[in-house]
């Protein structure tokens, strides 16, 4: 089953610390199993996005890079 996400980050053309703040924000103001889509073109967001989802305990879904855009699919659980 495909994931859908319930909304979408548009983080392109942000760099660091932009994109993982707005993520932040973003999953706070989510219920419990929406999903968020994360577009960033920051070549650090990736792996602070990834850290970010560990830390708040949440879960990685999928990392898919297009080009120089990276796309991340979080699911709230907690």
């Amino acid at each position: 089953m495909k994931n859908k996400s319930t909304k979408t980050l548009d983080c392109l053309g942000l760099y660091c610390p932009e994109p993982v703040y707005r993520t932040r924000m973003e999953l706070d103001d989510m219920k419990i199993g929406e999903i968020l889509e994360v577009l960033a073109d920051d070549p650090a967001a990736e792996v602070d996005i990834r850290a970010l989802t560990k830390n708040l305990g949440q879960e990685l879904l999928s990392v898919t890079n297009e080009g120089d855009t990276v796309r991340i699919l979080i699911k709230k659980v907690k």
